[in-house]
Order: structure tokens, then sequence, then C-alpha cells
């Protein structure tokens, strides 16, 4: 994963009030594989892995509804394999990023934005 590091500082303080915060940390894993698809990093094969596990993972949890458990399970089975993951090419910009997200002022703020 490669990223600024103004950018992981963000990530930093995000994971910090999901853990130190009451109600802030229940799509914690959403955060997570979002941070982690935008930040690809390298083009080796654990760096395509990493990318293409956290966009299953999205896909699960946002479009199928996937509990967090469950999910776990899934991204699990598919880590097990060592496949050859493609290269994915990242958007030059985001609609939405970490930075945004900092500034949620609420749990529901945040939730809302993550």
């Amino acid at each position: 994963m490669t990223a600024s590091s103004g950018c992981w500082q963000a990530f930093g303080e995000i994971l910090a009030m999901e853990f130190g915060r009451r109600d802030w940390g229940s799509e914690h894993r959403l955060t997570v594989d979002t941070y982690a698809a935008q930040h690809p990093g390298e083009d080796d094969r654990k760096q395509r892995q990493s990318v293409a596990i956290h966009l299953v993972a999205l896909c699960h949890r946002l479009e199928r509804g996937l509990d967090p458990k469950s999910l776990l399970t899934a991204t699990r089975r598919l880590t097990a394999d060592k496949r050859e993951w493609p290269h994915l090419t990242a958007p030059r910009t985001y609609t939405l990023t970490i930075v945004n997200v900092l500034e949620a002022a609420t749990a529901e703020e945040h939730l809302a934005l993550v």
C-alpha cells in the first residue's frame, strides 16, 4: 500500500476515532477496504491481490449486503488461493476520499461518509 504521509495520517486519525468513540466503528471494515482499494501500491502479486480482495469485499458488503462475519469468511477463502490477480488501474481522482471522512463531526455523519 502506497500513500502520501498526509493521507496515511488522516487514515490513522479515522482509525483512532473508530476505535475510540462509541458507535463510530460499526463499519470499520468499509473504512479499511475503501482506503486499501484507493492505495494500491506497487504492481506485484500481493499488492494486486490486496486491491482485488478489498474491492470484492466492498462489492459483497455494499451490493449484496453480506454481514461482516460472512465477509471475513469469504475474503479468507479468496486469500488462501495464491492466484495471479490482474493489475487494475486506479482512477486519477476520487469523488470521496479519507479526507472527506475525516470531516465528520458525529458518528452518524461518519457512517454515512464511510
